[in-house]
């Protein structure tokens, strides 16, 4: 046993088990079918103009996993909202109408918001359902239901976000009218990239429990698909480690929360697509400049708990969670607590 771990022991529970099944998860889903008939017919009625727009909607980690797709459909030509459920229903009810699909994802499929959009939408706007929970009323509700396949989760979303992932970019292909077949061979390598990533999980929790030892701040920053992990890391942080930390595009970094920077302050940086990676570069230069730790994520992390392989865009959200779970069970040794055992929460929220 190493001085750190002596000094810091990592408490091995549920949400550990179950960020290690990810691969298996991975694997599942994969093998799961998809149709590309159950979808074609709504595919058709967004080419022709019968549907008008994309509402894109979920609650935490279920809302920042469609941000891959937005951006996606949005580069297709398709008019896309991204909206929490909770805000969809109640300031947004316009949108209920026949003219707009709504794509919904939510783990469990029976979380307080997703029922109420059920009951209010009466059948009004046409829906595609993403879920772990066949027997759900999402399933029920929907006119397409697509369903993953993580199995039982215990309780912070980590298999379920990963697959919902997978599941999401096969379905943005269908609806843009892109060949299925080559994001399916894209998506294959999800797999054994998180295998190999997770075999070594104990040292990059090691890794980042010296690292981040006498930190006070957390920033998770990056750009374009990489705000779906600059915002389940950050949730996921606060929920399994009970750590304060934000999640925010690094441009937004810049507006204000710079000033935050000091030797207690940590600003994990996604490196994302190499339109924007020499600003990302940047952004952590001048974070160490001021006196602040920084560090890049991605294929070319300096640490090796930071550092993903590389990988076409859609599994880069897949892979970019992975450091962000490490952190989250890194904080929780250095705080003498089990990672993503709930005080106060439950797995599925069923009081808006």
């Amino acid at each position: 046993m190493s001085i750190v771990e002596q000094k810091h022991r990592i408490i091995e529970g549920e949400y550990l088990r179950d960020i290690l099944d990810q691969p298996r998860a991975l694997t599942a889903t994969m093998d799961g079918t998809i149709s590309p008939d159950a979808l074609l017919p709504l595919a058709q009625q967004l080419k022709q103009g019968i549907l008008k727009r994309i509402v894109l909607t979920g609650m935490g980690s279920s809302l920042h996993a469609l941000y891959p797709l937005h951006q996606f459909l949005s580069s297709h030509g398709c008019a896309t909202l991204i909206i929490e459920t909770s805000e969809l229903v109640y300031y947004f009810p316009h949108l209920l109408d026949p003219s707009t699909l709504i794509i919904a994802v939510s783990q469990s499929g029976r979380s307080a918001e997703i029922i109420t959009l059920l009951e209010k939408n009466q059948g009004r706007a046409r829906i595609i359902g993403v879920t772990n929970t066949a027997e759900s009323p999402l399933v029920s509700g929907a006119d397409v239901a697509l369903l993953t396949y993580a199995g039982e989760e215990f309780s912070v979303s980590c298999k379920t976000y990963v697959t919902a992932l997978m599941v999401i970019s096969q379905m943005g292909a269908l609806l843009g009218f892109a060949d299925l077949g080559p994001i399916r061979s894209e998506l294959a390598q999800a797999p054994p990239d998180a295998a190999a990533y997770l075999n070594s999980w104990r040292d990059h929790v090691l890794e980042l429990v010296s690292y981040l030892e006498n930190t006070h701040n957390l920033f998770l920053v990056g750009r374009g698909i990489s705000l779906a992990a600059v915002g389940t890391g950050a949730l996921t942080t606060k929920e399994s480690a009970h750590f304060p930390a934000e999640g925010m595009s690094s441009a937004a970094f810049r507006h204000g929360p710079l000033e935050m920077v000091s030797e207690k302050t940590f600003v994990g940086v996604f490196a994302g697509h190499e339109a924007t990676g020499e600003l990302n570069a940047r952004l952590v230069e001048d974070i160490r400049r001021q006196g602040g730790k920084a560090e890049l994520i991605g294929p070319e992390a300096q640490l090796s708990s930071l550092r993903i392989p590389a990988a076409p865009d859609s599994v880069v959200p897949i892979l970019e969670i992975l450091p962000a779970q490490m952190i989250t069970l890194a904080l929780a040794a250095l705080s003498g607590r089990e990672a993503g055992r709930f005080s106060f929460a439950s797995k599925v929220t069923t009081i808006e």
